[in-house]
């Protein structure tokens, strides 16, 4: 069979075109793999609650999360962030260099301040973006995000203080007026006279007594050691 010339220059050009356009997409989908990921963490305290308003104020803001990257979970504000079984396995096997992490409100990441600050140093030293959309979405491993954490650190430092100095006053003024601070005594003077006798005499053992005054034994044992001391 005779193939002109022609011919053969369109065949090449055709294999030419269709390796090209391989090569393309080869190259098109290798960038598409290494792009970053967008991963949207949102939690609620208890089961009656729903992260619902969570993943609509995150599209609202234009951001489009996969739901397989979407991490729902329910426990408290209270437990340590790296202490969430779900938010430990994202931050542990899931977010890689170059990820962003999305949460609404930084109660999502904790209610400790001290806890989401080692969160956020956390998650910058993997390369991690971190965006709170109630501070405009500012990422908070950048420099202005880093700045937004200064202050949240300064603020909460000053509550510390605050409390310190509060408890402080509160004991002051207590010795001041009479009154011993801390807790109160679960026993009164003459439960404790009565105790002291029963100890003294063996009439009765610290478990006994402890049952007896609905109080613990090493209360009573305490209580003892107050009288002999005494």
């Amino acid at each position: 069979m005779h193939i002109r010339n022609d011919d053969s220059a369109v065949c090449k050009k055709t294999i030419d075109e269709v390796v090209a356009h391989e090569q393309y997409m080869n190259t098109f989908v290798e960038q598409d793999a290494n792009m970053s990921r967008t991963f949207l963490y949102a939690r609620v305290s208890t089961g009656e609650q729903t992260t619902t308003n969570q993943l609509h104020e995150a599209k609202t803001k234009g951001f489009t999360v996969d739901a397989k990257r979407t991490v729902e979970e329910t426990i408290s504000g209270s437990v340590a962030a790296m202490e969430r079984p779900k938010f430990r396995a994202l931050v542990e096997h899931k977010l890689d260099e170059g990820d962003t992490l999305i949460v609404t409100k930084l109660d999502r990441l904790g209610r400790n301040t001290s806890d989401v600050l080692a969160t956020v140093e956390r998650l910058a030293s993997m390369g991690v973006r971190l965006h709170c959309l109630a501070l405009e979405g500012v990422d908070l491993t950048s420099a202005a995000g880093k700045l937004h954490m200064t202050v949240l650190a300064a603020v909460a430092q000053f509550e510390r203080d605050l409390l310190i100095e509060r408890t402080h006053a509160g004991l002051a003024r207590a010795r001041a007026e009479g009154r011993k601070g801390g807790r109160p005594d679960a026993l009164t003077d003459e439960q404790k006279g009565e105790i002291r006798a029963a100890l003294a005499a063996g009439d009765a053992s610290a478990r006994a007594l402890a049952k007896h005054y609905g109080v613990a034994p090493n209360t009573i044992l305490k209580v003892g050691k107050e009288g002999a001391a005494g």
